[in-house]
């Protein structure tokens, strides 16, 4: 696959991929993962049914090449009620290496939480009840992948403890507040690790940061190690709380 590309803003001629090219790498990972047909479409792509994906503009958030930000829209004629916002900055020698290795990293954890929510079949995320010990009380919640990232030794210590810690009871305590109200369908993304002594810690809750919940992750004794290590999840929390 070709892909377009435009003259960077300070001229220096490296290859940024265009809208149009990105949405055409995002369309080819999700129709491989899925084994169903994404394509290009009026500037976006189209999924099954009602599904789409769109590349969102937030001037508030802006990042470089490798930095997305990504809308899954379960129904396009409800965006609004429908819409799974998130994030992701991918790493690489270049431009296209970065928007791949961003959107392979998105599919392996936001994505795979959204297919599984159309499938309900285990084959794509896993399913934690509500009174399961490793969710989140009074919610259902779909766990996406895991991806994790590095270098040096120990590069996979993050991934690694994520993968083998439940991390939605640490959280529990902070998952509380506004966006909580909703209580249809809330996307929680867990993204952390350190470099050098240095930590990352950012739990997003509908594409917004949590402060509280990013402070408990923080918290959390996860391996520190030496060189870099981050991991990256994505959870949707469905089936809200009776209210009385």
């Amino acid at each position: 696959m070709r892909s377009r590309w435009r003259r960077n803003a300070d001229g220096d001629g490296r290859a940024a991929l265009s809208e149009q090219a990105v949405l055409a790498i995002v369309a080819e990972q999700l129709s491989e993962m899925s084994g169903r047909p994404f394509e290009l479409e009026n500037g976006r792509v189209k999924g099954p049914g009602s599904t789409a994906v769109v590349l969102a503009k937030r001037p508030d958030h802006a990042g470089g090449d490798g930095h997305l930000d990504l809308d899954f829209v379960l129904n396009v004629d409800r965006p609004q009620d429908t819409t799974i916002t998130d994030c992701v900055a991918g790493y690489g020698e270049s431009p296209e290496a970065k928007v791949r290795q961003a959107v392979e990293m998105w599919a392996g954890t936001t994505v795979s939480a959204v297919l599984e929510l159309l499938a309900q079949n285990g084959r794509f995320a896993a399913h934690l009840a509500p009174d399961d010990p490793d969710g989140l009380p009074g919610w259902h919640a779909i766990h996406g992948g895991v991806i994790g990232w590095g270098t040096g030794e120990r590069y996979e210590a993050a991934s690694q403890w994520l993968g083998d810690h439940a991390v939605l009871p640490d959280l529990a305590p902070a998952l509380t507040g506004e966006p909580f109200e909703r209580h249809h369908l809330i996307g929680v993304k867990v993204f952390f690790g350190s470099t050098d002594g240095t930590d990352t810690a950012e739990v997003r809750v509908n594409g917004r940061v949590h402060p509280a919940a990013s402070q408990a992750l923080r918290d959390i004794a996860w391996p520190r190690t030496a060189g870099s290590a981050y991991a990256r999840t994505f959870i949707l929390l469905v089936h809200g709380p009776e209210t009385h």
